[in-house]
Parts: structure tokens; sequence; C-alpha cells
């Protein structure tokens, strides 16, 4: 690339508000000279709030305009369209009652309403606007957009991600035309919070439910891995934010009184599923060396109102996460280490190669 720019391809963990500390890391990145999405020919991978930065990255938005947007968002608004709002002096009873009959407590257009319109701004419709000029032969004919969104569907039992499984999984004739930001408002389908999204297989008839990337893989890092047994032509860096969502961080508004137990047990499930599976992955060496790990612990996943200054202070963690990394990030120790040329297909069991 000209200028001296170098290409890496990205995968961001969700992490609810936490996300503020991702656009940091990619800021401090992008000052290092570092380039992502379409008009570099890499890509980004992203689930929920990941998916949330990742869509903004790859449609090329600046990264002081980013940092401007998430500042100035009004993150209260996400709680959109639940009783709870509507009805503040009787609303921890209808919470709990959209909860039931609605699948979740609040409606997310919000979210999807304002994500559409940045992107649109920035001449992003749908995954088309995203398509890489000049895809690299392994990938196949869904795979040739610089967005990766993660997403579960608890009616098939699976981990899918879009755009590339439009056609494969739910019979969708051109997966390029679907909207990214529907995409990423699947991924942001927080278990109780959001009500989850579905789409109908036109094929089959099947109607899926889909939430949260995270609930099956919150940190897929081997999303962009190349699977031909070649060396990558550019790294894969990761941005992860710490500590682990568990639990307690889930926080729903009416969850904590000794009369919903159940309540209780379900979110402390969701939030052992989404620790779980990435944490053990995090622990392999050639994971933890291309992972940027984003200090987050003074925030919640579901902290709404968060105000300027907790905003300030996780976009701050995630620049000093991200120059911390690259004062020893080292590319070629890397590929000499994990990635060695002559080790093909077997250079590590259950691993795959970048980019």
């Amino acid at each position: 690339m000209a200028g001296g720019d170098m290409r890496a391809d990205l995968v961001l963990e969700g992490g609810g508000v936490k996300g503020v500390g991702l656009a940091g890391a990619l800021d401090e990145l992008h000052a290092a000279g570092y380039r992502f999405g379409r008009a570099a020919g890499t890509r980004v991978a992203g689930t929920s709030a990941g998916a949330v930065v990742g869509a903004l990255a790859a449609a090329r938005m600046p990264p002081q305009r980013m940092r401007e947007l998430l500042f100035d968002v009004d993150y209260r608004r996400f709680r959109d369209g639940s009783a709870a709002e509507r009805v503040p002096l009787v609303g921890r009873g209808f919470s709990l009652l959209s909860l039931l009959f609605e699948r979740g407590v609040f409606e997310g257009d919000y979210l999807r309403e304002w994500l559409g319109d940045e992107l649109a701004g920035l001449g992003v419709e749908t995954f088309d606007d995203l398509a890489l000029d000049d895809p690299a032969p392994w990938m196949g004919e869904d795979q040739r957009y610089s967005l990766v969104v993660t997403v579960t569907d608890v009616t098939l039992g699976r981990l899918v991600r879009l755009p590339w499984d439009y056609r494969s999984v739910y019979g969708v004739a051109e997966p390029g035309r679907q909207r990214v930001a529907d995409a990423v408002r699947a991924s942001m389908s927080i278990p109780f919070f959001f009500e989850p999204v579905t789409i109908t297989n036109p094929e089959t008839g099947l109607v899926s439910t889909l939430v949260d990337g995270g609930v099956l893989s919150n940190f897929p890092i081997d999303t962009l891995d190349r699977p031909d047994g070649e060396q990558p032509r550019w790294p894969t860096f990761g941005v992860k934010l710490l500590p682990a969502v568990r639990e307690d961080t889930l926080r729903l508004p009416f969850v904590g009184t000794p009369h919903l137990p159940a309540l209780r047990l379900l979110t402390s499930l969701v939030g052992t599923a989404i620790v779980g599976h990435d944490q053990t992955y995090l622990n392999q060496p050639w994971v933890s060396a291309r992972t940027i790990q984003v200090d987050t612990a003074s925030v919640g996943v579901v902290d709404f109102d968060l105000d300027e200054r907790g905003k300030a202070h996780l976009y701050r963690n995630g620049r000093t996460a991200a120059a911390a990394f690259l004062s020893t990030w080292d590319w070629d120790d890397y590929r000499a280490r994990y990635r060695p040329k002559s080790s093909g297909r077997v250079a590590m069991a259950g691993s795959s190669l970048a980019s």
C-alpha cells in the first residue's frame, strides 16, 4: 500500500458498551500505520459490539470520527420500546412481562437505525457495498466481503457468519444484497436484553431465531484464518475486552432479587457460555500472541448510563493496550514461531493459517 501503510485483518470481541475500548485500540493501530476494510483489501470480523465497530471500520470511518460518534451517542436510547421505559412506575413488572412475551426487554430498533444511518453516510447499506475488489483465490463467492458478523442461531443450534452463511444456511439467493445493519443487529441480540432477530428460509419455511454471537463465540479469532495451509499475507490482530464477560456483568433490570432465581441461573448459564470457549482458546500461545487485551473492568456490558468520563477511560485503555502490544509485536517472529512455511497444514492441530 502507498505511503508506508500496512495491512491487517481484525477480529473484534463483543462486550456491549465496552466496545468503546475497541475503537481506542483501532485508533492506535491506525496511528501506527495499519489499515483495515475494503479500501485496504482486508477484512474485519466482529461479534455484538465488535460487529458495530467492525462495520464502521470496514466502511472506512476515520478513527477520529468513530471516536466522536461513540462519545456523542446516548446509549440510554438503546433501551428502546420497553414497558419499563414507557411506564416507569411499574417498569420492573412490565420488563419481566416483555421478556416473557417478547423474548427480550428492549426492541433494539434504535440501534439498527442509528448504525444504518451512520453506514449510509459512508456509502454503505448492503454487503455488496463492502465487497472486496480483489478477493483471495481461496475465498468462496460468499466470502468476498470486508466484514463478517458472528451470530448464534438457537433454532439450528449453531454459529453462523454473515454474509457467508446467508445462502448455504438460510437459502438467501443474493447474500450481498442483505443489509449490514440487520446482520449487526442480530449479532447484538444480547439474551434477555434485546429481542432476538428471526430469519425465514424461503426454501424450507423454517424460521430461525438469532441471538448474540457471543453465546457460542464472543471472540472468533480464527474466523479470517486462511484454510489452504499457506503462510498468511499479513497479520490478523484480535482485540479482546477484559475481564471476560460474567453473569454479574449482564445485570438485568429485574434480576438480582431472591424472587427470580431461575432468571439468575439463566443469566449465569449465558455468561458461562460466553466466557468458557473463548477464554480456553485465548490460552493457546498462537492466539494470545496476536491479541490485544483491553482492560474494561470498570464498566459492565449493559452500562447504558455510561458517562463521558467512562467512555474516555475505555477509549484510553484501548489505545494503551494497543500501544503496549505493538511495542513487542514482530511479524517475522510470529510467522517463524507459529506459521512456519515448511509445516503446511500440520503446523498446529486445530489451527489454520491467517489472512
